[in-house]
C-alpha cells in the first residue's frame, strides 16, 4: 500500500505542471505566517492577513480538482502540509538559537527579539489547529468540487465557477470553524455564536477574493486539457477504474 502511494505522489508530482505545486505550497506557508497579524477583529468578523492569500489555495485546489480529480488535489494538500509543518519546525529551531534578529539592532529591545521569536517560533495549538483545519477543508472542497463536477456536462467557465465557487465557500467555512473550535472557541474562550459568525463571514471574503482570479485559473485549465497535460496520471487511474 506504501509504495503504490508513493509511486502514485512520484507520478502526480511528474504530471501536475510545477508552478502550480509551487504556487500551492508557498501560499500554504506564508498563509500560516501571516496568519500571526490580525487585520479585522470584530463579534462578527475575524480575519488574519492570512486572508490575502488562502484563497490561493483553494484556487489551486479546484484547478488540480478540475483537471486530475478529487484524489490528486487532496494528495497535493497533503504534501503542501507536511512540507509546512517542517518549514514550522525549521522555525522553531531557529527562533531557540541564541542570535539577535536585525530588527533587534535598530531598536536595541531585547522585547522586540523575543517577539520576533515567538512570532516565528509560533504557538503549538495554532500549528495543530491551522494544520487540521486546512486538511480537513481540502477534502471537503475537493470532494464537493469533483461531486459538483460529474452533475454538469458542459466544459465551460460557467460550469467551473460553480462547482469551485461552491466547493471553495463550503471548504473555507470549514477551515475557518475547524481552526476557530480547536484555537479560539478552546483556548481564546470563543462563544459557539462567534465561531460559526466569523466562519461564515471569513468564508464569504475569502470566496471573494478567488472570485476575482478565478477566470484565470479557468483559462490554465483548458490551456492543461488542450496541452494534454498530466496524461501519464490519467491512464494511471483510468486503468484502475477499469480493473474494478
Amino acid at each position: 500500500m506504501l509504495k503504490r502511494t508513493i509511486q502514485d505522489y512520484k507520478v502526480l508530482l511528474r504530471s501536475i505542471p510545477s508552478g502550480t505545486v509551487a504556487l500551492f505550497v508557498v501560499s500554504v506557508i506564508v498563509m500560516n505566517l501571516l496568519a500571526n497579524k490580525e487585520l479585522v477583529s470584530s463579534p462578527w468578523l475575524a480575519l488574519d492577513c492570512g486572508v490575502s492569500v488562502s484563497w490561493v489555495s483553494f484556487l489551486c485546489m479546484d484547478m488540480i480538482c478540475k483537471r486530475f480529480g478529487a484524489s490528486a488535489s487532496i494528495r497535493v494538500s497533503v504534501l503542501a502540509q507536511a512540507i509546512n509543518l517542517a518549514v514550522c519546525g525549521l522555525f522553531l529551531l531557529m527562533s531557540l538559537t541564541p542570535g539577535m534578529w536585525g530588527a533587534y539592532y535598530d531598536t536595541g529591545s531585547l522585547q522586540v527579539n523575543a517577539a520576533l521569536n515567538a512570532t516565528f517560533g509560533g504557538s503549538w495549538y495554532v500549528v495543530v489547529g491551522s494544520t487540521a483545519a486546512m486538511l480537513c477543508s481540502s477534502v471537503a472542497n475537493s470532494l464537493l468540487n469533483e461531486g459538483i463536477g460529474r452533475m454538469l456536462s458542459k466544459n465551460t467557465f460557467g460550469a467551473f465557477a460553480l462547482r469551485s465557487y461552491v466547493s471553495t465557500l463550503a471548504g473555507q467555512f470549514v477551515d475557518n470553524f475547524v481552526f476557530a473550535t480547536i484555537v479560539s472557541h478552546t483556548f481564546f474562550g470563543w462563544t459557539w455564536m462567534q465561531v460559526v459568525a466569523c466562519s461564515l463571514t471569513g468564508a464569504l471574503v475569502e470566496l471573494a477574493c478567488e472570485v476575482f482570479l478565478s477566470p484565470v485559473g479557468f483559462r490554465v485549465v483548458r490551456g492543461w486539457e488542450r496541452e494534454c497535460v498530466g496524461e501519464d496520471y490519467l491512464r494511471l487511474h483510468a486503468a484502475e477504474v477499469s480493473e474494478r
